[in-house]
């Protein structure tokens, strides 16, 4: 009997149906994780889209600077290897002619300018007035061109020298409907004229996607006049039997005449503005050409890159650093009014018998059924010096009616209006901590002969202490984001760095330095609280 049971007790535990046990846990554990896991995915999902996603789009907006490299690519690229010395040689004025026309074409030369105007004043209206320009300086070798042959003005002639002949017979053939054959350049045409083909090509792209127009039927851009002219200077079309060869012998011929009439690129720019022919435009170029910049967060530190490295800002423009300074003092400020005003509403909640403690309750909950705009909008209305609190002080003849107080328009506005805003928050974590403290711990302390406050002071105020740290977390990382109050009550000394982040996401638009500064914003935050879990312990605050 022994020998018959032994190898059934030395095979695997089995489940009731058959598999092993083993195998039938595991499978039972990993479906109960799985179960798990369906369940809180909706919330995963909530906040990696809700918070996590825009915190990543906010760090990358902060050091991302691709408009200049994307703008102007043929610039940034010899600009990469300019010295920064004077004003850059002739073959960058170019590659900056080509990159802003196409830029202008686009409507993207003034966002290039908003860019660059964070950097450097007045570099917004010159990229508005060299779009403008630009154009000025095609039409000359367009105008010659046209006087030698009226067909340089017609935009068949251009399609045959450039046009890929199947492209041609797709593009005459197309009606409108359905879809524009792609633009395709005729082979050998990148070799004999390199600038006209690359030039015409993005003309031609750029009429059938952008202006959904056929190039058959648009002349091009004054800029492919001028890449015409520089071939034809550089190229020789001896051998050329190529469609239009005729008009092209001729336009050579003329180009390589004393009287057709050339203007340097520096020169072009020079008429349209002096601030090319000046170094410090081609400076930021080439300082904001990179991809990634450190510019916004030196911006936000009261500091700026130059092409010597990194340099404090003048004295005057630097208002980073000190409204950092007010929102950190004036946060603390506030926490602690809330603490002194909470801990004895509190403290009578905790205490007060259940119907009395459930009517107060309802009146520290009253204010969050107010609008945030109205109560902060009633604190303006009353702080003001010929206000319900200023006109109060005069009736009791506590000030004179010549020297009323001003508690509008300054920091003492925003203390006292936020700190009636975020009381409730600071009373009902330490309410719910009050509420848990046994009373037999104050009754015993006292039959051992203690006093009233050595009673609260030895025995009450150590267990409530988590709430106030509880409170005081909370609204301290309220208060530092706050911007509707201050920006109301406020004025220019009650201001918080959080209304300077929204002036440049919804005025000036400078969304990189905005994410700059909530990304440093974000970094006192966090050094903050690493802090306080090392002073305190995060694990003695408490909810209840």
């Amino acid at each position: 009997m022994t020998d018959a049971t032994q190898p059934a007790s030395r095979g695997p535990m089995l489940a009731a149906d058959g598999t092993p046990l083993k195998k039938s846990l595991s499978r039972a554990l990993r479906m109960q994780k799985m179960r798990a896991l369906a369940l809180i995915a909706p919330l995963l999902l909530f906040v990696l889209i809700t918070f996590i996603a825009p915190i990543a789009d906010m760090l990358f907006r902060s050091v991302e600077n691709q408009i200049v490299s994307n703008t102007m690519p043929r610039t940034a690229r010899l600009l990469a290897d300019w010295d920064g010395q004077g004003v850059p040689d002739e073959p960058v004025f170019e590659a900056a002619y080509y990159d802003l026309f196409l830029a202008a074409e686009r409507k993207e030369h003034t966002r290039l300018g908003s860019r660059l105007n964070y950097e450097q004043t007045g570099a917004s209206s010159l990229f508005r007035k060299s779009g403008r320009g630009l154009e000025d300086m095609g039409e000359l070798y367009q105008d010659q061109f046209t006087d030698l042959n009226g067909d340089w003005d017609e935009p068949e002639p251009w399609a045959e020298i450039f046009g890929d002949p199947d492209w041609l017979a797709e593009q005459a053939a197309w009606d409108g409907e359905g879809r524009m054959p792609r633009f395709q350049l005729r082979e050998g045409a990148e070799t004999l004229l390199p600038r006209s083909a690359e030039h015409y090509a993005a003309f031609a792209r750029f009429t059938q996607t952008e202006d959904g127009d056929s190039p058959l039927e648009e002349e091009p851009w004054s800029a492919v006049h001028t890449a015409l002219y520089q071939d034809l200077a550089a190229a020789d079309l001896s051998g050329y039997d190529g469609p239009r060869a005729e008009m092209l012998a001729a336009a050579d011929a003329l180009v390589d005449s004393p009287e057709f009439s050339r203007l340097p690129f520096t020169d072009g720019f020079a008429e349209i503005d002096e601030a090319w022919v000046q170094p410090q435009i081609w400076q930021t170029l080439k300082l904001y050409s990179p991809d990634y910049t450190p510019g916004y967060f030196l911006n936000a530190m009261d500091m700026q890159l130059t092409p010597e490295g990194m340099e404090k800002r003048p004295e005057n423009e630097r208002i980073y650093m000190l409204l950092f300074g007010r929102t950190l003092f004036m946060s603390l400020a506030i926490t602690f009014s809330c603490v002194l005003l909470a801990y004895p509403v509190a403290y009578l909640l905790s205490n007060l018998p259940s119907r009395s403690a459930n009517l107060l309750m309802i009146l520290v909950l009253l204010p969050f059924w107010t609008s945030l705009l109205v109560r902060t909008s009633a604190w303006k209305i009353m702080l003001q010096q010929q206000g319900v609190i200023n006109d109060t002080l005069v009736w009791l003849g506590l000030v004179g009616d010549d020297a009323r107080l001003a508690m509008i328009n300054n920091q003492l506005g925003t203390i006292i209006a936020m700190t009636h805003i975020l009381l409730p928050f600071m009373i009902l974590p330490m309410y719910s901590v009050m509420s848990t403290i046994p009373p037999s711990y104050v009754r015993a302390a006292k039959s051992l002969g203690a006093t009233n406050w050595t009673t609260f002071w030895r025995v009450y105020f150590p267990q409530s202490v988590p709430g106030i740290g509880a409170g005081s977390i909370l609204v301290f990382i309220l208060s530092i984001g706050y911007y509707i109050t201050p920006e109301i009550v406020g004025g220019t000394t009650g201001t918080f760095i959080s209304n300077r982040i929204a002036y440049h996401i919804s005025t000036s638009l400078n969304w990189g330095l905005a994410a700059a500064l909530g990304a440093i914003l974000l970094a006192v935050v966090l050094v903050l609280y690493w802090a306080y879990d090392r002073i305190v312990g995060i694990d003695n605050v408490k909810l209840g």
